[in-house]
């Protein structure tokens, strides 16, 4: 596990008061992590050139650059070329992090202070899928809302209380330009290139990636089950459930909220789910568990406590019963390399309805 990088507040620069021009935004720097997801840099830098392919000339360019020039492989193995020193960054209009799996092992002492160099110049920065923990952890979020990536957003709400984690798509605030993975960065990138070519120009670029509809800031992540349940009584249930994880509610409480009796709302869930209520949250609560146990270095107990359990001799009977084995030998056995962490039982009782 990588030491925690320490968050001076002698070198952290305040949060800009002015919003960056999102017209003026050209140049885009790609700064490569370790284990970077592929898809979402793509999708970022092809609307860029698809836009310069409808405009017939080079309105945007772009740099794939990492602290050495040497090329960073990305999570799917491969690495890109050119590949260049990210320097100063004069050659940018703004610099985006890019994570993927294992984020901290990849946020080391050489990227934090790098991207404070970057801040002490005032250089717009940015995130695409989970860089914005390298934003975090920099220390150059505090005070901003911003996007990570779903399978991230709790444990780093818990992490950086500083920071207003947005469930968002993207969310761009002052000089700070954050957003989730996969095609999410598309979404944002058509934003930009609406602001400096105008909403015309922007759908020309969407069609040609037989996009459907641009996403905005506003459109929220897939973040849970409860959003993408057909039955509306079973999502409000569901919804109440994940909204109180460190203080569960009462079973007959969730009913009522779904509008439900308790015998109807344990119907439902065994209709639906294949099992109880009680089942059903209780492996929620463990999912965050597992979550915060392997991207985030909080103490076991604090885990525990976090997740709605009064004692660390509940919790572990839980989890171990649950997973196979205990919070500890979780954390100790799959490390905490962000979502790098290998599958666990605990999300499958989730997809399926079922208990492992």
């Amino acid at each position: 596990m990588r030491a925690t990088v320490d968050h001076p507040t002698v070198d952290r620069p305040p949060p800009a008061a002015a919003a960056v021009d999102l017209a003026r935004l050209a140049r885009f720097g790609f700064l490569t992590l370790p284990n970077y997801s592929m898809i979402a840099l793509v999708n970022a830098l092809e609307a860029c050139r698809m836009a310069n392919y409808i405009a017939g000339r080079d309105d945007y360019s772009w740099r794939v650059v990492t602290l050495d020039g040497q090329p960073a492989p990305a999570s799917n193995g491969m690495t890109l070329t050119p590949t260049a020193a990210l320097g100063d960054g004069s050659a940018d209009d703004i610099v985006f992090v890019c994570g993927g799996v294992s984020v901290r092992q990849a946020v080391d002492r050489r990227v934090i202070d790098a991207l404070r160099r970057l801040a002490r110049r005032r250089m717009p920065l940015g995130a695409l899928c989970t860089g914005t923990f390298a934003l975090a952890e920099a220390g150059l979020l505090v005070g901003y809302r911003a996007a990570i990536h779903w399978e991230n957003l709790g444990s780093i709400r818990e992490e950086f209380s500083d920071v207003a984690l947005s469930p968002d798509l993207f969310a761009i605030d002052r000089d700070r330009l954050t957003c989730t993975g996969g095609t999410a960065p598309l979404d944002l990138m058509l934003t930009l290139i609406a602001a400096r070519h105008g909403a015309a120009a922007a759908t020309r670029v969407a069609d040609q990636f037989m996009v459907e509809r641009a996403r905005r800031a506003g459109d929220r992540q897939p973040l849970s089950q409860a959003s993408r349940l057909a039955h509306p009584a079973l999502a409000r249930a569901a919804a109440a459930m994940e909204g109180a994880i460190e203080r569960p509610l009462p079973i007959a409480a969730v009913a009522r909220t779904a509008g439900l009796s308790e015998r109807q709302l344990e119907r439902l869930f065994r209709r639906h789910l294949g099992i109880s209520p009680a089942g059903h949250y209780l492996a929620l609560r463990l999912a965050r568990a597992r979550e915060l146990l392997l991207q985030t270095a909080m103490p076991v107990t604090d885990v525990g406590l976090a997740c709605g359990f009064q004692t660390a001799a509940h919790f572990s009977t839980a989890y171990r019963r649950h997973a196979g084995r205990s919070p500890r030998a979780e954390r100790i056995g799959a490390g905490s390399g962000g979502r790098a962490s290998p599958p666990s039982p605990l999300p499958d009782a989730l997809a399926t309805g079922h208990r492992p």
